[in-house]
């Protein structure tokens, strides 16, 4: 039965694909497409990731100091990494039974929904803990979307480039990460502007879980285009898009799995430092306006934007392995010095968040899919999105609440120390990779 399922599916997306032979896809338009979905992912995960300082500490945990309930809100957004492999493997077999189209529908629809529904969420004051647990639920369930949306085109659309445009086709999908900010930024900041607190903290914080649905719907129509390309069927002819087995994959690629973790930890946890941390510190450690900071992080996702683009032209000129090694090896000088600038008021928390965005998109812009080109053929669309889940989950997932735990003990020399720890693993993972296509 599971094979000609799988015949049936494979057969209706090669007759789809056939339909617009014809027409074709240039790679700029299929970059296009990677974009818009990368934006709406990222779009999610900054509209929960500001709610869990601006709502729900008040919203949800009101017995407790705005402390311990932005902790608690931070574990809460840690759930969604926790269930990324989860949804990987879930919707990895979808693949294979049903095809490329019925994964990324069933995963977008998911992560729409789970989304969506978290702007109904009841308060702590009408259902009491019910209220977290219903969060808890649904945060899993956009990790487990989340693994199903990978489609492997950041790493493939870099490794199908021209030989001396592989660095700039490699940051393109990493654009959607500063869009989605400016998105969300922008919107939290017009609506809490734009109504009084409690209103903001009633109703107001729920528009933008809705706008996120919308987007999710627009992006699974550009994905799903994308699947019925000449050059992704091309792609699936080879074999380079296609999901193999995890079990089969790790066995075959197991340290390239733990290399390719281990390779963006520098970037990835100075992703969330300088996106959900900071604001969670503004809003418990000063008096500053949390909409004065949003758009402080709105102007940080721009700079990174331009610096993201210059990645791609400096890992052509240089290669990506020096880039990368190069920024994590100004993360970790930057994470031992900042907090000493800060201290003695050298520079402003805002002028370490912007710095801290300029360097962010020279790194996270070569980040995604580092080791794309060291998998077997054969597992390299399952080894990307495997790297691609450990590498958040260890990087980044529990970033937030480590560092501001960390922050609220030692102070903001430890937080440093942190980052300091993932610019280290990322030069180790480096040189230990002698495999590395630098290109």
């Amino acid at each position: 039965m599971t094979n000609v399922t799988e015949g049936m599916s494979s057969q209706i997306e090669r007759d789809a694909r056939s339909q617009h032979m014809d027409r074709g896809v240039k790679p700029s338009k299929i970059a296009l497409g990677v974009i818009i979905g990368r934006t709406s992912e990222f779009f999610d995960f900054f509209v929960f990731g500001l709610a869990s300082v601006l709502v729900f500490p008040r919203f949800l945990f009101p017995m407790d100091d705005a402390l311990t309930g932005t902790l608690y809100s931070f574990a809460i957004f840690s759930l969604a990494f926790v269930a990324r492999p989860i949804g990987s493997w879930l919707f990895m077999r979808i693949d294979r039974l049903y095809g490329r189209g019925a994964k990324l529908t069933s995963a977008l629809f998911l992560l729409g929904f789970s989304t969506a529904a978290m702007a109904f969420l009841p308060g702590y004051d009408a259902v009491g803990f019910f209220a977290v647990w219903f969060l808890c639920v649904l945060r899993f369930l956009q990790g487990l979307a989340l693994g199903g949306a990978w489609d492997g085109l950041a790493s493939l659309l870099a490794l199908n480039a021209p030989p001396n445009k592989r660095g700039w086709y490699a940051m393109m999908a990493q654009l959607g990460a500063p869009i989605g900010l400016v998105l969300a930024c922008a919107l939290f900041a017009y609506i809490m502007w734009a109504l009084p607190a409690e209103d903001f903290i009633t109703w107001g914080w729920r528009y933008p879980f809705f706008v996120a649905f919308a987007i999710n719907v627009v992006a699974l129509f550009a994905r799903l285009r994308l699947v019925t390309t000449a050059e992704f069927g091309s792609l699936l002819d080879r074999d380079e898009l296609k999901p193999s087995r995890i079990r089969d994959t790790l066995r075959s690629n197991g340290p390239t799995v733990v290399l390719g973790a281990f390779t963006p930890l520098a970037s990835y946890a100075l992703f969330h430092l300088v996106t959900i941390f900071p604001i969670s510190w503004v809003v418990l450690y000063t008096n500053h306006s949390p909409v004065r900071f949003l758009l402080v992080l709105l102007l940080g996702a721009i700079i990174s934007t331009v610096t993201i683009l210059l990645s791609g032209v400096l890992a052509d000129r240089i290669g990506r392995r020096p880039l990368l090694a190069v920024t994590a090896a100004l993360i970790g000088i930057g994470s031992f010095l900042a907090p000493f600038f800060f201290k003695g008021g050298i520079v402003n928390e805002d002028g370490i968040v912007l710095a801290g965005f300029a360097l962010l998109g020279l790194s996270f812009g070569q980040a995604s899919g580092a080791l794309a080109s060291n998998f077997s053929r054969v597992h390299r669309y399952t080894g990307a999105a495997v790297t691609s889940d450990w590498a958040w989950l260890i990087g980044a997932g529990f970033a937030p609440l480590v560092a501001l735990g960390l922050c609220a003990r030692f102070g903001l020399i430890a937080v440093g120390a942190y980052l300091l720890s993932g610019a280290i693993c990322t030069l180790v993972a480096l040189y230990f990779n002698r495999q590395f296509h630098d290109d």
